[in-house]
C-alpha cells in the first residue's frame, strides 16, 4: 500500500541504512526565541527564496539561511544560500558549514543527481551515514538556478518528520526562487488523446521500463468516455514468455481504498450510513484506543488520514497468520492511540481504511461475517454494476488466471521473481489494499470518477454528491494538494487531478482522472523498481495533454542512475553471508508481544530469519555506532533493520518503523 514498508530493493536497503534517524541534535540558533505561526504563512528568505511556513511551525534565520522547526522542536529544516559551487555535493558541504559551523561531520554515502525540474536547472541529493538506533533523518537537497545553489538541509527525529510529512511537503514543495512562476495549465485547452499522443505515452512506458528493468507493465487510457488504449508491455514473469495484456491481473494494493469508499458512498445514498455518523452506531464493537477517542470517530474519519493515527503496519506484516480473520483489523485498532489531534496532520493508516470497508460490508449484510459481508457488498454494489468482471479478492482464483508475478532486485543487482508470502498478509485487511485487478477493469472505475457516479448506460451507481464527498478537503498534502477519502486531489498545475497509488511487494500502481480534460489513465507494474516510472508517467500525461515542459524523461533517467548507484553502495555496505561473529551471537528464538516471533536458522554460512508467515535470508550491516543490523534481503522480503543488542542478560533485536520501536527478546 502506498508509502509501503518495502519499496525498490536497493533503495529500501539504503533507506534503512541512511534515513533511519536519532539522538537529539542541537536546534538552530535562537530557535527558542521564535514564535510559531497560527496559520500557513507565505514567507521569503532574505536571499529571495519563497516558501510557506506551516501552521504551528516556527522559523529562525541567520546571515545566509532560514530554518524552520516543528512544534516538537526536535528537527531542523534549513534553506541555505550556498552561493556558487562546482556541484551539488560541494554546495551541500558549504550549506552545512554556513548553518552549523564547522559543518557536517557525518560520512557522505551517496550523492545521486536530480534532473532539471520546476524552477531549477539541476540538483543533487546527499545522503549521510546514520545509525538505526539514532532514529534520525539526515539529508541535503541541493538545487541550482543560474550560478547559485540553494540547499535544503534536513536533520531531525524520524518520528516527528514522518508525522509532519505533509507540512514538510507544503513548505518544500512550494520552494522557488524570486521571480519564478509555477507552470500552470489553467485555461489551456487540453489535447485529445489521438493516435500520436497515445503513441508518445506508449513509447515513454516502453523506454522507461527498460531503463528501470521492469519486467511488465499494463496501461489503459480513456478520453471522453472512450478507451483509446488498453494493453501491456513486457512479460508477466521473468523467464517465461507469456506477455502482459489488458486482462493480466496485478495486485492493486491501496487503490482498493477508493473502491471501498465508493461502497460507502453508495450506502450513504441508500440511507444506510452517514459520513458524520459515529462508527460505534454502525458497528458497536469498534474501539480505537481509549473510550474518549472511540467516541470521536465518525465514518469519514476512518478514511480521511486525518485522525492522527500513525502507520502501524509492522504488527500485521510480521504477525498475521495465513487464514487470519477480518476481525484482526479491529483487534489491532483497539490497542492503538493517535499521536496527533484529529485534523491536525496527515497520517496514513491502513488499518483505519480496512475498518471502513468492513463496517460498510457489515452495514450492507449485517448477518454475515464481516469479511464475507465486505466481499459480497463490493461484488454486488461496486464490481458488478461497473462491469469489473476480472476484479477479485480471491488469491487462489487470481493466481490461476492470467496474472503478473511480483519482482524485486536482489543483492546481485538483478531483477528476480519475488516470493508472494508477504502479500498474503493483506488478506485480513483487504479493504485497504487486497484487490487483484486489470487495467481493463480499473479504467472502468476511473470512468466512474470522471462521470461522477453515472454509468455508461445513463443509470447512476452513486450520486454525484456522495461521490464528490470523497474528494472534499480533509488534510493538506502539500501547497496545492489534499487527501480526501481514499483518494487525493492535486491542483499544483492549475487543473484538478484526482488519483491514488498502490504499493505491495512487487506490485505498484496508480490511476489518474482529469475531469477538466475528460481523460483517465491507469498504470500497473510488476516490479518494485517500477515506482519511479509510475510517478514520471503522471507527469508525462500532463506534458502530452497540455504541452507541458518536458521533464518526465529526465526523471526516469535520473532514477535509473540513482538506482544503480544505490545498488553498488548497498553491496559495499552489507555482508552476505552475514558477519560470522555477529551471526554466532544470535539467539535461536526471539519473541515480541506485538510482532510475534523470529526463529533464527542456519543455512550453510547464511542465516535465515523465519517470522512464521514469511522468512528471508539476512545480510549484516555494521552501523556507525558500533552496532550490527540484520536486514532480510530475499526478493520479496520486508527490508527493515533488526539491530542486535541486549538487556537484563538476554539477547535482543530491535526494529523500528516511523513512530514505534519494537524489541524482540530471546526466549526458549
Amino acid at each position: 500500500m502506498r508509502s509501503n514498508l518495502w519499496s525498490t530493493a536497493a533503495m529500501a536497503a539504503l533507506g534503512l541504512i541512511l534515513a533511519q534517524p536519532a539522538a537529539a541534535q542541537p536546534a538552530s540558533p535562537a530557535a527558542s526565541a521564535a514564535q510559531p505561526v497560527s496559520a500557513d504563512t507565505p514567507q521569503t528568505t532574505p536571499f529571495g527564496i519563497s516558501f510557506t511556513l506551516a501552521k504551528d511551525w516556527r522559523s529562525t534565520s541567520g546571515p545566509s539561511w532560514v530554518a524552520v522547526q516543528p512544534p516538537e522542536g526536535d528537527a531542523d529544516i534549513a534553506i541555505v544560500d550556498a552561493g556558487e559551487a562546482k556541484d551539488g555535493a560541494e554546495a551541500a558541504a558549504k550549506a552545512w558549514a554556513l548553518f552549523r559551523p564547522p559543518g557536517m561531520q557525518r560520512k557522505v554515502l551517496l550523492t545521486p543527481a536530480l534532473p532539471p525540474r520546476q524552477f531549477w536547472d539541476e540538483g543533487a541529493q546527499v545522503a549521510y551515514e546514520v545509525s538505526p538506533a539514532e532514529h534520525r533523518a539526515v539529508t541535503a537537497v541541493a538545487s541550482r538556478k543560474g550560478a547559485r545553489w540553494t540547499v535544503i538541509l534536513i536533520d531531525g527525529n524520524a518520528a516527528t518528520l514522518e508525522k509532519r510529512a505533509a507540512a514538510v511537503s507544503l513548505m518544500l514543495g512550494g520552494l522557488k526562487p524570486s521571480g519564478e512562476v509555477r507552470e500552470s495549465f489553467a485555461g489551456r485547452t487540453p489535447h485529445r488523446l489521438d493516435a500520436e499522443r497515445v503513441a508518445a505515452l506508449k513509447a515513454f512506458v516502453e523506454t522507461g521500463m527498460k531503463e528501470m528493468h521492469v519486467p511488465g507493465v499494463a496501461m489503459a487510457l480513456m478520453d471522453h468516455g472512450q478507451v483509446v488504449f488498453e494493453g501491456g508491455f513486457g512479460v508477466r514473469e521473468l523467464g517465461r514468455p507469456e506477455p502482459v495484456d489488458a486482462h493480466t491481473l496485478f495486485m492493486i494494493a491501496s487503490n482498493t481504498k477508493g473502491m471501498s469508499t465508493l461502497l460507502l458512498a453508495k450506502l450513504a445514498d441508500q440511507g444506510k450510513l452517514k459520513w458524520d455518523e459515529p462508527v460505534t452506531q454502525l458497528y458497536p464493537s469498534f474501539r480505537l484506543g481509549s473510550e474518549e477517542t472511540t467516541r470521536q470517530v465518525l465514518m469519514r474519519h476512518l478514511v480521511c488520514a486525518c485522525t492522527g493515527l500513525p502507520r502501524k503496519d509492522m504488527e500485521w506484516i510480521f504477525n498475521t497468520k495465513r487464514g487470519a480473520p477480518a476481525q484482526n483489523t479491529f483487534t489491532l485498532l483497539a490497542a492503538t492511540e493517535p499521536t496527533s489531534k484529529f485534523g491536525e496532520v496527515f497520517q496514513y493508516n491502513n488499518l483505519m481504511a480496512s475498518a471502513a470497508g468492513f463496517v460498510g460490508g457489515h452495514v450492507a449484510y449485517p448477518d454475515l461475517e464481516i469479511g464475507q459481508a465486505y466481499d459480497k457488498a463490493m461484488q454486488t454494489e461496486i464490481f458488478d454494476p461497473l462491469g469489473m468482471k476480472e476484479t477479485t479478492f480471491d488469491f487462489a482464483k487470481a493466481l490461476k488466471a492470467d496474472h503478473a508475478s511480483p519482482h524485486a532486485l536482489a543483492l546481485d543487482g538483478a531483477e528476480h521473481v519475488a516470493d508472494m508470502d508477504l502479500n498474503y498478509e493483506i488478506i485480513p485487511y483487504r479493504p485497504a489494499g487486497g484487490a487483484w485487478s486489470s487495467v481493463h477493469d480499473v479504467i472502468k472505475y476511473v470512468r466512474d470518477e470522471l462521470d461522477e457516479g453515472r454509468l455508461p448506460d445513463g443509470r447512476r451507481l452513486v450520486s454525484a454528491q456522495n461521490l464528490l464527498q470523497r474528494r472534499a478537503r480533509s488534510v493538506q498534502l502539500g501547497e496545492h494538494a489534499w487527501y480526501g477519502m481514499g483518494l487525493t486531489v492535486d491542483q499544483t498545475f492549475g487543473v484538478d487531478i484526482v488519483s491514488h497509488g498502490g504499493d505491495l511487494m512487487g506490485y505498484h500502481s496508480d490511476w489518474w482522472a482529469l475531469p477538466g480534460a475528460g481523460v483517465g489513465a491507469v498504470i500497473l507494474v510488476n516490479s518494485d523498481e517500477g515506482t519511479p516510472l509510475i510517478g514520471a508517467f503522471g507527469r508525462r500525461l500532463l506534458e502530452v495533454l497540455y504541452d507541458g515542459q518536458p521533464l518526465a524523461e529526465g526523471q526516469v533517467k535520473a532514477s535509473a542512475v540513482a538506482l544503480a548507484q544505490s545498488v553498488a553502495k548497498t553491496r559495499e555496505l552489507v555482508s552476505d553471508p552475514p558477519d560470522a561473529a555477529a551471526a554466532a551471537a544470535l539467539a535461536a528464538h526471539y519473541v515480541n508481544a506485538d510482532l510475534g516471533s523470529i526463529d533464527v536458522k542456519a543455512d550453510g554460512a547464511k542465516v535465515v530469519f523465519d517470522f512464521g508467515p514469511w522468512k528471508s535470508h539476512v545480510v549484516t550491516r555494521k552501523n556507525p555506532d558500533g552496532t550490527t543490523a540484520f536486514i532480510p534481503f530475499d526478493p520479496g522480503a520486508g527490508r527493515v533493520a533488526f539491530v542486535a543488542g541486549g538487556a537484563g542478560g538476554k539477547r535482543q533485536l530491535t526494529v523500528r518503523d516511523g513512530q514505534h520501536a519494537y524489541v524482540y527478546t530471546e526466549a526458549p
